[in-house]
């Protein structure tokens, strides 16, 4: 399904990154996967030690990732934290940090791979957003924002990137609550509800998100761009 395709997952150390890291590598892709705080090895996956807030970094990966492989396919800005609080308890720096990692680093990296493959006349981008940035969500507001903003620089760079036969897709997928380490610290009675409050009754594991990454990554995806894909379940909050 995706035999021979350069792929980069940012954030493929845990949770969604490393199932789809994973499934990539089973399926025939080169998978090059970044992580920052959660150190990883493995004999399927590339991985980089890269902090994606920081652009010269970001560039300096970059530069290795296309001197060793030629080109990049696939870009899965999937890296993201969370710092929850209520807007009138979050500091500052709560803010900012989660800001700065889910959006500005998806930009860092977007910012050179974009270009790269706009110049090759193919590619496909896949942002992970989140439902909260679909609905909102009480103490969220840090994340919340952030993945509104991957939504809308998805849609920004469906246009910037399909110009001049660019031919590079750009998709968001939405995950609903995935069963995560970003949920370890969830009492099981708010699990409990907020499976309920699916139509399916039960809450996603990384797999479910993942398969569909792989498909908008794959050619079989070949004519859906500017979308963001929910993955939730039938979930609304």
């Amino acid at each position: 399904m995706l035999k021979d395709k350069i792929a980069i997952i940012t954030g493929a150390s845990r949770g969604i990154g490393l199932e789809t890291a994973k499934l990539f590598a089973k399926n025939g892709a080169v998978v090059i996967g970044t992580y920052n705080n959660t150190e990883i090895h493995s004999d399927t996956i590339d991985y980089y030690k890269v902090d994606i807030t920081d652009e010269n970094q970001v560039k300096v990966f970059f530069d290795a990732v296309v001197e060793k492989y030629g080109r990049i396919d696939v870009l899965v800005n999937n890296a993201g934290i969370t710092a929850d609080g209520f807007t009138k308890n979050m500091t500052s720096l709560d803010f900012e940090k989660v800001v700065l990692t889910n959006l500005k680093g998806a930009f860092n990296i977007t910012k050179y791979v974009g270009p790269l493959m706009q110049s090759n006349h193919c590619g496909s981008i896949i942002n992970i957003a989140s439902i909260v940035g679909i609905y909102g969500n009480i103490g969220q507001v840090n994340y919340a924002a952030s993945k509104s903003g991957i939504i809308g620089m998805t849609h920004t760079w469906s246009k910037e990137f399909a110009m001049k036969d660019g031919n590079v897709r750009v998709n968001a997928v939405a995950p609903g609550y995935t069963m995560t380490d970003m949920l370890s610290s969830v009492p099981d009675d708010l699990l409990e509800k907020f499976k309920n409050d699916t139509l399916l009754k039960r809450l996603a594991q990384p797999i479910d998100i993942a398969n569909v990454i792989m498909f908008l990554a794959s050619n079989y995806s070949s004519y859906i761009t500017d979308e963001v894909i929910n993955v939730n379940g039938g979930m609304k909050i």
